[in-house]
């Protein structure tokens, strides 16, 4: 039997890579499926050889090639691109033992390297250690897979944090299980450096150094592996951390040892009795532990070997120094401690480095796509510039524009004001806004949007109805399964709680919704005779409005004074005008310029500037984004200059109106035509907040309509995956019941090795069938070559 431990691989199963990738690409990119098929196609084949388990030396240039491509591929698209990978655990032992499926390439590259490391290991293993070539091969792999474990470890397990959880976390991937791994690799290595130095008789102080340090690695993997959790570390074989134990005190005896011999040398004899005390205690402790925990039979050996060789020069130290030299022998504390020399390293492969040097430009899958961070730094710009459009500009520039109004019409202007420059017919503005609704039929236009919004209203509601039906379907479903087979998972009124809850806030938002449509109705109910008028001819207008050329008094209808004061208004209102239209135009350019704003060039020359093959996220744009963001401060600035000279003209306006009221005369004809005008004016303004509000309730009975109809598709989605499981679970159960009849018939007592409920529990967790069943199809790992015969020389100390 070896006296190295060896990682195993961790065994995979196949996934639709084909599919989810197609799907991910019709659905997320502005690319054609087709246009990738080779890429997919090599993808595919790549991982068939380069996921590991085959022991070939030939297979290291597979894997690390895989790798490569799932680096570039992890820069082309996100990690979690709905394509599930599954990976049992590296120790997983029988049938019981559940995979653990993760939707992400991200834990599939982890466990690529993981593979890689492991067939380094089983190499350096599988190498004929009797002779000097071979301990040189196989401490080489060992540095190696110490490498590619180290280069795991810093590279590729900090991304697997978003995908993992307490319940459904790959044990064998995490950073103590890992480093311990490391650390072993490193002892065995240079457990072969030592042994080279043995054979070659190098000087015993020397061996003493490499055997400590030998000592020291082991020690370092053990403390690694017991910071680990408990479920970490139960899924070790049971000899496997006392294998550690054993080499740690193991080494440590033989360092002593050693030391001891160079003491004798030196004439130091009390020294030497001391290391050899030393040593044998040490010794004695590692035999003991491998004989308890059933260590390994040629670790066993090594360290009886080495005990009896210890007790034999300690019986000839102490007989020689009571006969014949008579030197104190030092306490524990009293002598020096031994140097370690390390003569190992981890070695990271090039290739994992430096994925382009493995591949070339060529071959690089998904090459021509752009990749997932660009991609995603550019819908962000998109939604950021929306943004900023409607939240910093149109919208603020009709919040001013409605503040202006709303002043306006407080004041009665301009109404007054056109009352008493234009004492017969009708102003000009207003005939402008009474042909703006003629034109558009404005009570039609309206009627027509209610009724689509109230369809569109009972539509959306229907598509949320239908989501719930299908999972009460599912619910029945359930029960009645329920009733026939027993079943160890959620009943469906808890598994769907998430699923509910978000139609509860769905169902909240739509009642919302209708209280505001609501709102909009009773507004149009009470004005629209008003708004109906303004759809007159002219003259049919001109006779609702009184004219007031002369008072009821027979007195003119304005003094000088008065006139002063309207002279005043116009101007004040003719300015505000102009800031409206000033505002309005820098509403127009900015949508414009939003139109024609294209960031894709320049985030392609930003990615072209990185580093290839870089997994790149949208917050590596981020200054490319905010320097193109920045092009609409100037129409920001703008607004914002433009309210604070409209807050200076609307306060003018109030102290001049206040005036002009003042120096009027109390003409109730003036009134009458006044009020009349004011009243059209507020039909008109009435008529445009309407139209505003029914182009926001359509746009947003659209939106909820796709979100509803997504979101019907996740209950389809979910029930279908909830039917099957129940299907499978009832496979599941008949089978074993036959399994079970037939093993009572030969009176044989089946042992489980894991609790049914706990089982069952993973199962639901992990989301997929039992390994029992046909959706799995196993990718089977080949045995390890048979051509070498392992042979383990007997160490010489």
């Amino acid at each position: 039997m070896p006296n190295h431990l060896s990682i195993p691989f961790k065994k995979t199963y196949s996934c639709p890579i084909p599919i989810a990738t197609r799907d991910y690409i019709r659905n997320h990119t502005e690319d054609h499926p087709d246009a990738y098929i080779r890429d997919i196609n090599q993808w595919k084949s790549l991982r068939d050889i380069g996921t590991g388990g085959v022991l070939h030396a030939d297979r290291i240039n597979f894997a690390i090639n895989y790798h490569a491509q799932l680096v570039f591929i992890l820069a082309k698209l996100p990690p979690d691109i709905n394509l599930e990978f599954s990976y049992a655990h590296a120790f997983a032992s029988g049938p019981s033992s559940l995979p653990v499926t993760l939707r992400s390439i991200a834990f599939e590259r982890a466990s690529v390297l993981f593979n890689i490391a492991a067939l380094y290991s089983q190499l350096a293993a599988s190498e004929d250690r009797s002779n000097q070539d071979g301990l040189k091969r196989a401490s080489a792999y060992y540095q190696n897979a110490a490498g590619v474990l180290a280069f795991l470890s810093e590279s590729a397990l900090p991304k697997l944090g978003p995908f993992v959880d307490s319940e459904n976390t790959p044990s064998d991937l995490t950073e103590d299980f890992v480093k311990s791994l490391e650390w072993l690799m490193l002892a065995q290595a240079q457990e072969c450096v030592w042994q080279r130095a043995v054979s070659d008789q190098y000087k015993n102080s020397l061996i003493a150094k490499l055997a400590a340090k030998v000592s020291s690695l082991y020690n370092n993997s053990l403390l690694s592996i017991r910071l680990a959790t408990a479920d970490t570390r139960d899924a070790l074989p049971h000899n496997w951390i006392p294998h550690l134990e054993t080499k740690y005190y193991h080494f440590n005896a033989a360092s002593q040892y050693r030391k001891g011999i160079d003491e004798l040398e030196a004439s130091r004899y009390g020294d030497e009795i001391q290391r050899l005390m030393i040593a044998e205690a040490d010794a004695k402790k590692a035999f003991n532990i491998a004989k308890r925990a059933g260590v390994a039979q040629a670790v066993i050996s090594d360290v009886k070997s080495l005990l009896d060789v210890v007790q034999k020069n300690l019986s000839r130290a102490e007989r020689d120094n009571d006969l014949i030299y008579h030197q104190n022998v030092p306490a524990p504390s009293g002598i020096l401690a031994i140097q370690e020399v390390s003569m190992v390293q981890s070695i990271i492969p090039p290739g994992l480095r430096d994925p382009k040097s493995v591949i070339g430009d060529d071959s690089i899958i998904f090459g021509e796509m752009l990749g997932w961070g660009a991609r995603e730094a550019i819908n962000i710009y998109n939604d950021n510039k929306g943004n900023l459009l409607r939240e910093k500009i149109v919208e603020p520039a009709q919040n001013f524009n409605d503040e202006a109004d709303k002043i306006l019409q407080s004041l009665n202007l301009p109404s007054s004001l056109e009352a008493l420059e234009r004492p017969i017919g009708l102003p000009p503005s207003l005939l402008r806004k009474a042909e703006e609704i003629r034109l558009e039929q404005g009570p039609t236009k309206i009627d027509v949007y209610l009724d689509d919004v109230q369809r569109l209203s009972r539509h959306v509601l229907g598509i949320l109805d239908e989501a719930m039906d299908i999972l009460d379907s599912e619910a029945s479903e359930d029960e009645a399964a329920r009733r026939e087979t027993p079943m160890n998972r959620p009943p469906s009124h808890e598994a769907n709680q998430e699923l509910v809850m978000k139609q509860q806030r769905y169902r909240t938002i739509l009642t919302q919704a209708a209280e505001s449509d609501e709102l909009v109705r009773r507004k149009w109910e009470e004005w629209e005779d008003q708004i109906s008028e303004l759809t007159r001819d002219k003259d049919e207008l001109e006779a609702l409005v009184p004219s007031s050329t002369v008072s009821m008094t027979g007195k003119a209808v304005s003094t000088s004074q008065t006139q002063i004061h309207a002279r005043a208004l116009r101007g004040l209102l003719e300015s505000l005008d102009d800031i409206r239209r000033t505002r309005d135009d820098l509403v127009s350019r900015a949508q414009r310029r939003a139109e024609g704003d294209d960031i894709r060039p320049k985030v392609l020359a930003a990615a072209a500037n990185l580093k290839h093959g870089i997994e790149m996220s949208a917050v590596t744009f981020e200054d490319v984004s905010d320097n193109e963001l920045a092009k609409y401060d100037k129409f920001i600035q703008g607004l914002t200059e433009g309210r604070k000279k409209q807050e200076e003209i609307l306060s003018s306006i109030k102290s001049t109106n206040d005036a002009f009221i003042q120096s009027r005369k109390q003409d109730p004809v003036v009134k009458d035509r006044e009020q009349a005008l004011q009243f059209l004016d507020l039909a008109y303004s009435h008529y445009r907040e309407i139209i505003r509000n029914l182009d926001e309730g359509l746009k947003f009975y659209n939106d909820m309509a796709g979100i509803l109809t997504n979101f019907k598709e996740a209950c389809k989605i979910w029930s279908s995956a909830r039917s099957r499981e129940a299907i499978l679970i009832h496979r599941n159960m008949t089978s074993l019941s036959i399994r079970d009849n037939a093993s009572d018939e030969s009176h044989e007592v089946p042992v489980s090795t894991t609790s049914p409920s706990r089982t069952d529990a993973r199962k639901q967790i992990a989301g997929i069938p039992t390994l029992s069943s046909a959706d799995w199809e196993a990718q089977e790992l080949a045995p390890p070559p048979t051509k070498r015969t392992e042979k383990t020389t007997k160490h010489r100390w």
